[in-house]
């Protein structure tokens, strides 16, 4: 089985009436967060900025202190199957803007509650979750 191992970021702005994350419309229909391979050479963090800036645009990114969370999932790909392991880390950002890579179909910043209903998969959810308490409790 062939293993890759990939970086992403739960990104979310500080708004006055709460908190709002983004999500990302991938072309298999999910929303989910930022995230990609991990290049040669690069860390866990680098490649979460890089990606982070490559599939929105956005650069200016404040990591919060104590978040970084792993999940692993099978997928199939032209008909092999990989093993795939994330790491994510939490940030803020100011930037609203976003534009979008070729990789999505669309964005979308949500407030928790509804973030929650959106995100596709489980173990985003569970990602969220721990990201929304963590920022709760700072």
């Amino acid at each position: 089985m062939k293993k890759e191992r990939s970086s992403g970021i739960v990104l979310f702005l500080e708004k006055p009436e709460g908190n709002r994350f983004l999500l990302l419309n991938y072309p298999t229909g999910h929303w989910d967060f930022i995230k990609g391979k991990i290049e040669q050479g690069e860390t866990e963090h680098q490649t979460a900025v890089r990606e982070t800036k490559e599939e929105t645009g956005i650069s200016d990114l404040e990591f919060i202190d104590g978040f970084k969370e792993k999940i692993n999932y099978n997928f199939q790909y032209e008909g092999e199957l990989i093993y795939k392991e994330v790491v994510f880390f939490l940030a803020k950002t100011k930037t609203e803007s976003v534009m979008v890579s070729h990789e999505h179909l669309g964005y979308t910043w949500l407030d928790y509650k509804n973030a929650i209903e959106k995100t596709t998969y489980q173990n985003a959810r569970d990602i969220l979750s721990k990201a929304n308490d963590l920022i709760q409790k700072t």
